[in-house]
């Protein structure tokens, strides 16, 4: 990538506040970026090989969405958590094992997509993020879902292809959650609270894909709740 180019990219981000340069084998987060801190709204250096994200992302103080799918990103800085304007975070496909200790301080994020890493608990920050409506979870290595999800303001959490065996009974106090996706995953149906159905917010379930038959579901005690809050939900979109 010549400098010239990366020059008539940095000039037209300028004028659009969007930084988008994908799939061009990046090895690092383009240090001219720097001189956008204030202009930026938008990154978007998905598909390239970046390896690292360097302190100085914590200085795009207006930046509301960054989008780093398909890197080789193995952590993320600190500094990254000084974002209180960022809305949007995608990392899917990368090497992300934990998130950041103050990741909590993500104040305005509502949507967290981390979907083909290699996370092995839902994340505790998560829970103090007030505005959260979506978290992709799905194909990581999760093995079981902790009580501090009860905390999860998410209104739509994806679990899917993991290898979760245990979920706190604490998920069906979620005040917010309403789609629950846990499909492909290790649980039998003793696993899965049933509060989940007879207690909680959540609209829709799925669980295809498990060590059970789905019909066996619907014997479950609380089943009925479940479905009225379904069907209340799909007429609602109808």
């Amino acid at each position: 990538m010549g400098n010239s180019a990366l020059k008539a990219h940095l000039e037209t981000a300028q004028k659009t506040g969007v930084f988008q340069l994908t799939g061009k084998g990046l090895t690092e987060f383009p240090e001219d970026l720097q001189k956008l801190t204030s202009n930026l709204r938008t990154i978007d250096l998905s598909n390239n090989k970046i390896e690292l994200l360097p302190p100085l992302i914590g200085k795009f103080s207006f930046l509301k969405s960054l989008v780093l799918n398909n890197n080789k990103l193995t952590a993320l800085p600190e500094e990254l958590c000084k974002l209180k304007k960022l809305e949007t975070l995608h990392l899917n496909g990368n090497h992300l094992k934990q998130l950041p200790a103050a990741f909590g301080q993500l104040s305005a994020l509502k949507t967290l997509s981390l979907s083909g890493n290699q996370l092995r608990t839902v994340p505790t920050q998560l829970s103090g993020l007030r505005h959260l409506d979506v978290v992709d979870l799905s194909k990581n290595q999760i093995q079981n879902v902790p009580d501090t999800v009860g905390e999860l303001q998410a209104i739509e959490l994806n679990l899917n292809q993991n290898q979760i065996s245990q979920i706190s009974v604490q998920i069906s106090h979620c005040p917010r959650l309403k789609v629950l996706r846990l499909e492909e995953n290790c649980l039998e149906l003793s696993m899965l609270p049933q509060s989940i159905l007879s207690d909680s917010q959540i609209s829709l379930l799925a669980v295809e894909g498990n060590l059970f038959e789905i019909k066996k579901l619907r014997e479950l005690e609380g089943y009925d709740k479940y479905m009225e809050r379904f069907t209340a939900t799909k007429k609602k979109f109808a």
